[in-house]
């Protein structure tokens, strides 16, 4: 392979894995491998009972992944045969990163000198002689850096599935039908993959 075959396979490669990254996670199982990040899975704790989890990647808001949670439960509770759940525990965790880089567009005249830095001596007046000097902290001077603070949400519920009438005044119940009903215009799909 010559060197210019393998640099083209691994620009390729690296678009290919931005375009992945650029694309908030749509309603999809979470399987590990697909081309975005994050999705819905569950587990049965009971015959009538569940754990029901959204994992978001860092362009998914919590609100985004609070939603499909909630659309996941109700479509798990309809599957299942049952009419209505309540949501026994619920939970949304943040994972949050911060990232401080040099800011890419900010180089300053000096910079070609190394660690040089202008500094000087003026007189005050009632204070004599005094030095300035740009290490000491002065904003003006200093270098500028970028900080950057990447979230991800993930939402929990455990989940009871019902069967007859949902309790007209329990706030943690929910009708399966008329959740799905109501979210399904919000719920983004994964793109069906290009033909080859």
């Amino acid at each position: 392979m010559t060197k210019k075959t393998a640099a083209f396979a691994i620009s390729v490669a690296l678009a290919a894995g931005l375009a992945a990254c650029t694309t908030a996670t749509p309603y999809q199982p979470n399987i590990p491998g697909q081309a975005t990040s994050g999705g819905y899975s569950e587990i049965r704790v009971e015959p009538d009972r569940w754990r029901v989890t959204f994992q978001g990647n860092s362009l998914t808001s919590r609100e985004t992944v609070e939603a499909y949670l909630l659309f996941r439960s109700a479509e798990l509770t309809v599957q299942q045969g049952y009419d209505w759940f309540e949501m026994v525990e619920r939970h949304t965790d943040t994972n949050a990163s911060s990232y401080v880089e040099p800011d890419p567009l900010y180089h300053p005249w000096y910079g070609r000198y190394g660690f040089w830095r202008p500094s000087w001596r003026f007189r005050g007046r009632g204070f004599g002689w005094r030095t300035w000097d740009p290490f000491w902290g002065d904003p003006f001077w200093a270098d500028r850096y970028d900080v950057r603070t990447i979230e991800k949400f993930e939402a929990t519920a455990e989940i009871q599935m019902h069967k007859g009438v949902k309790p007209a005044n329990d706030p943690r119940a929910f009708d399966a039908r008329a959740v799905i009903e109501n979210l399904k215009p919000r719920i983004q799909y994964p793109a069906p993959p290009k033909p080859r």
